[in-house]
């Protein structure tokens, strides 16, 4: 069964300015092209699932609209858990993202494991829509790496996985970003 991670559009705020920002402009041009590009390709009875934050929800809104779906949404594919104030967020996921999960602690590897396990839960085709860290997670454990990093999704792209219900296959990779993430 296929599963397509999305990231979401970019956002109207950066990292360290808001919890929880909604889409810019731009960010919802992706959101229409990334839906726009998905619909033919998918089956009848693929789910619509989200985080339930602002711009991964904004992005799965034109593609509900096309399918004439509701979106469900899921915690587990929620932004990555900062243990820190989000004045700090930035500077903390730096860091993050030069660390490998063997140097993670355990709030943290249950976080990924959770979102591991909520893929290979489900029961029926699904376009996920998350995050840059959330896809990191996946595409890591997949291949096998140990770095938290491994791979730079863009916003709007589609990360296409394989489940059999016990593991989960890489298909192809989204669209990378063309500059880093500041």
């Amino acid at each position: 069964m296929e599963l397509i991670l999305v990231r979401h559009g970019e956002a109207a705020s950066s990292w360290g300015e808001a919890a929880d920002p909604a889409l810019s402009a731009l960010g919802r041009q992706q959101a229409e092209e990334t839906a726009l590009g998905l619909n033919a390709k998918l089956a009848a009875d693929t789910l619509l699932i989200s985080s339930p934050l602002q711009r991964a929800l904004q992005t799965a809104e034109p593609l509900a609209r096309l399918r004439q779906q509701v979106v469900q949404e899921n915690t587990a594919f929620r932004e990555i858990p900062s243990p820190v104030p989000l004045a700090e967020r930035q500077d903390w996921l730096k860091a993050f993202m030069t660390q490998q999960w063997c140097d993670q602690q355990e709030p943290l590897l249950a976080w990924r494991s959770n979102l591991l396990q909520q893929l290979l839960r489900l029961q029926r085709p699904a376009v996920i829509f998350t995050h840059f860290l959330v896809i990191n997670a996946v595409v890591g454990e997949v291949r096998g790496q140990p770095e938290t990093l491994c791979f730079w999704p863009d916003n709007g792209s589609a990360t296409h996985l394989r489940s059999d219900g016990s593991r989960l296959e890489l298909l192809s990779l989204g669209r990378e970003i063309a500059t880093r993430i500041n």
